[in-house]
């Protein structure tokens, strides 16, 4: 597993989805004999459903034959993905879209991650229940005091150049071509930005190709994630897929002013001239004036490095999943 957890994981069969190039993109494909078999051993009193996949409604479906109380959460916004993928799923859109709605509908409560993700789905007709679950941070893993200018050094970096950072995995979807051009230009300008790239994926070779003078570090987690955040001076977003933001939130914990799209997820995260700003989506002229009015006052910006910080300490797991506790035994007197 990816992240460590205090429950019991049952692997369940998968397909690799049906776009060229993604195989790590997987499918769960049904409720299995072993996962419905643990699933009655454990004997639950309320199901909170993830994804809706094989998976997730073959876990509705007995769910609601047992007549038990049904939650779920929006973690992915998969109807942004079609514009990347559209030519192999624009055929199915309009399927995917009334699935999508039909699903949502089940439950007692559908938990997203920010206001703005709860407009973008009420515009898309989504009438559920839905309360905001929002994500927390390790704000002693990720802190300020992580920067080592050493390190800044060994990966190329001069004292006193300003280290624009992306850190996602890399893939055209992320807008990492917007974060490209918008360095590059600013670059052109001002030969002090330097750009940092962190993570890994299908899309690396082709941006190492556009961005030769960025540090590309590939995957990091743990400690050499948060050094690379801490050790940069500007966090660099453009992506406007996010349900929330998780990479935004661990740059404000590293105390860094955040240049984000004006779209759902990280939008929330970043009050506009605050600690951060908004630029608009897609919008790489945009994108590169916000970040060169930034770079341009060094006292604003560390300002808003601070306010990162400060806001980011809000978002502590403990609090946040406290709340969704409450959400539950609300569900289950409701049901």
């Amino acid at each position: 597993p990816a992240i460590k957890h205090n429950g019991e994981l049952v692997v369940t069969p998968s397909i690799p989805m049906l776009v060229p190039g993604r195989k790590e993109y997987r499918i769960a494909t049904h409720f299995s004999r072993a996962a419905k078999k643990r699933f009655v051993e454990f004997n639950p009193t309320l199901v909170h459903i993830a994804t809706p996949d094989g998976l997730g409604i073959g876990a509705l479906r007995y769910a609601k034959k047992k007549d038990l109380p049904l939650v779920t959460s929006y973690h992915t916004h998969f109807l942004s993905y079609t514009k990347y993928y559209s030519f192999y799923l624009a055929p199915v859109k309009p399927f995917f879209e009334w699935m999508m709605l039909w699903f949502y509908q089940q439950f007692i409560h559908t938990y997203v991650p920010t206001p703005s993700m709860i407009d973008e789905l009420k515009n898309l007709g989504l009438e559920a229940n839905m309360k905001i679950w929002a994500r927390g941070i390790d704000t002693e893993l990720f802190s300020p005091e992580k920067r080592d200018m050493e390190w800044r050094r060994k990966a190329g970096f001069k004292d006193d150049e300003i280290v624009v950072t992306f850190v996602s995995r890399l893939v055209w979807e992320k807008e990492l071509g917007t974060f490209i051009e918008s360095v590059k230009r600013l670059q052109a300008k001002n030969p002090k930005v330097r750009a940092l790239v962190v993570g890994d994926g299908p899309a690396k070779e082709e941006a190492q190709k556009k961005l030769p003078q960025g540090y590309f570090t590939g995957f990091c987690k743990g400690e050499d994630l948060a050094r690379a955040y801490a050790s940069a001076d500007v966090f660099l977003f453009p992506s406007h897929t996010e349900t929330f933001g998780n990479v935004t939130l661990e740059a404000m914990a590293s105390g860094l002013p955040c240049l984000v799209a004006d779209a759902i997820g990280s939008k929330s995260l970043v009050d506009h001239n605050v600690n951060g700003c908004h630029a608009r989506p897609e919008d790489i002229d945009d994108f590169t004036r916000k970040l060169e009015d930034m770079i341009s006052d060094p006292v604003r910006m560390k300002e808003m490095g601070r306010r990162s910080r400060e806001m980011a300490l809000d978002y502590q797991w403990d609090s946040i999943n406290g709340k969704l506790v409450e959400y539950y035994r609300e569900a289950l007197e409701k049901h």
